[in-house]
């Protein structure tokens, strides 16, 4: 499990240009899974049935994992349009996205290149226009302790900027906490020192 945040899309982005006469409409979501990415290509497929094209691509996960990426040319020539979308989007470093191009065609042909140029192009603008906000990777810890060591625990936490998502007390307090996974291993390490070993910590499943 990659402990690294990335960037996420904050909102939906839209970029509209013309070009030799085809109408362009590039559309960025926010999808955290391979289902929703497909919902939403096809809700712009839904929205843009007239247009000639609705080309596409997405990066489901992670910006580096290849195992959640998709594409389509939608009827383009191959490699002119979904190809070019999903290398603008891995290469934003933006992880969670999704991009549907939408044509609207004029009339005048724009050739293999200027396909390449308007659909990567397109990404290119909207990723521009794009707000995003940091996905940090979290896992919830169950840590039990005696009650005396109730104020201590919650000082260790705020220290790791841990978060207690539910509390129970029977004969010992059982505390259920979120933190980054990046501070989990020293969170632990310091929860052990502090209260010398009398604290059980357990990973969520």
């Amino acid at each position: 499990m990659n402990a690294k945040p990335y960037l996420i899309p904050a909102e939906a982005t839209v970029f509209e240009e013309e070009i030799k006469k085809s109408h362009f409409i590039t559309y960025l979501a926010h999808t955290p899974s391979i289902e929703e990415a497909k919902a939403f290509v096809d809700s712009i497929k839904a929205k843009h049935a007239d247009a000639r094209h609705n080309c596409w691509a997405f990066v489901a996960g992670r910006p580096e994992d290849s195992m959640k990426w998709g594409f389509s040319d939608d009827g383009e020539p191959s490699g002119t349009a979904g190809k070019p979308i999903l290398a603008q989007l891995t290469g934003s470093g933006v992880g969670e996205i999704a991009a549907v191009v939408t044509r609207y065609y004029g009339g005048i042909r724009l050739g293999t290149g200027g396909l390449v140029k308007a659909y990567g192009g397109g990404v290119q603008q909207a990723l521009k226009l794009l707000s995003t906000v940091e996905k940090k990777i979290t896992v919830q810890l169950l840590v039990e302790v005696d009650y005396s060591l109730i104020s201590l625990t919650q000082s260790i936490m705020s220290l790791y900027s841990a978060t207690e998502v539910s509390a129970t007390y029977d004969t010992a307090a059982k505390l259920v906490v979120e933190i980054e996974l990046l501070n989990e291993k020293e969170f632990i390490q310091t929860m052990i020192n502090k209260t010398g070993a009398r604290a059980q910590i357990s990973r969520m499943s």
